[in-house]
């Protein structure tokens, strides 16, 4: 009977491996893969004496999870946990070599905020970049413990976005809520505004090359005129 993958097989291929770069990033990613196996508990927190009735079952699903971490890092970083023997001990060994102590989350959280307050929208940047810079500071300032709202951010994107917004800028901080406010509510009303403002653009690009053209052929049409008169006169005064 044909079968498909073995619950291995599916697992392996979806492991986020670690190459030694953006620890942070693998981290979020291997928590969410760990809880989807329920392993997460045991990574996490190791076991307890308390759970020793559990014990076989206990080591079979903490030799996955291991096996997992082992899988889920380069051959580079391998060498660091090859003689851990629980997947917790295997974890906490990338975390704090990679992730740091509590002083180096602070300096982390630290640029981030300054990355944060000093970002401004450029102004040939279109919305849809604008956010996306947003976006991968707020989620990296998430990620390393920064309890930042929603509403925060939306504030500081109205305050950053460049002049052309302006009068947009005054509409939504007059009409909305702006603690209810979703980040993605305020893209989709910015994108819209951002398309007015394009084919307005496209309109007076297009009117100024039209004038352009009439007037060019006016030109031509008047010089055309003044040489035909001056080629009268001079023959008229040829005659005389």
């Amino acid at each position: 009977m044909a079968t498909g993958m073995t619950p291995l097989n599916v697992s392996q291929s979806l492991v986020p491996i670690f190459s030694g770069q953006n620890y942070e990033f693998w981290r979020v990613k291997m928590r969410t893969f760990c809880i989807s196996q329920d392993l997460w508990d045991l990574v996490d927190n190791g076991s307890t004496e308390e759970r020793q009735n559990e014990l076989k079952e206990l080591y079979k699903k903490d030799t996955k999870a291991l096996l997992m971490l082992q899988q889920a890092v380069s051959n580079a970083i391998f060498p660091r946990i090859a003689n851990a023997t629980k997947s917790h001990e295997a974890w906490i060994i990338l975390k704090q070599e990679f992730n740091g102590d509590s002083k180096v989350t602070t300096v982390k959280r630290q640029t981030l905020r300054r990355e944060f307050e000093t970002l401004f929208m450029k102004n040939s940047e279109s919305v849809q970049k604008f956010f996306s810079r947003v976006s991968v500071i707020i989620n990296q300032m998430r990620i390393f413990g920064e309890d930042i709202s929603d509403q925060k951010v939306v504030e500081k994107v109205l305050r950053s976005l460049s002049q052309k917004f302006d009068h947009v800028v005054i509409a939504i901080e007059e009409s909305k809520d702006l603690s209810a406010c979703s980040l993605n509510e305020l893209m989709g009303s910015l994108l819209a505004h951002e398309q007015r403002i394009n084919r307005s653009s496209e309109k007076n690009i297009e009117h100024a090359f039209l004038s352009k053209v009439e007037i060019t052929n006016k030109s031509k049409n008047g010089e055309g005129t003044s040489q035909q008169r001056n080629a009268g006169r001079g023959g008229y005064r040829g005659r005389g």
